[in-house]
């Protein structure tokens, strides 16, 4: 059984893009790269579809992520209360000196 052959995300970039240009048949593209012309629509298609993503404002993820991240940081400070609260509480009730 042949290898599989592994292309680069640039390679497959390349190819698509002569594709979408056609200037050659998908059939001569996928002959001339060695691969099936159905993966070569395939990535057409996913290039396509996914296109309009390029030039949406990246800014509203941004954003999204960022008070995500900030909720998360405050509920590890609140978490770290409670743990210092408990372990106070632990060393106050079992007598247990600790310097």
């Amino acid at each position: 059984m042949p290898k599989r052959k592994r292309l680069s995300a640039i390679q497959k970039a390349q190819i698509v893009l002569e594709a979408i240009r056609e200037d050659k048949s998908v059939a001569q593209i996928a002959t001339e790269n060695s691969i099936h012309p159905n993966q070569i629509h395939k990535w057409k298609r996913q290039a396509l579809e996914d296109f309009a993503q390029l030039f949406e404002d990246d800014r509203k993820g941004e954003r999204a992520r960022e008070v995500e991240h900030e909720k998360q940081i405050n509920e590890l400070y609140a978490e770290i209360g409670r743990l210092s609260a408990q372990l106070s509480w632990l060393k106050k009730k079992s007598g247990f000196k600790y310097e």
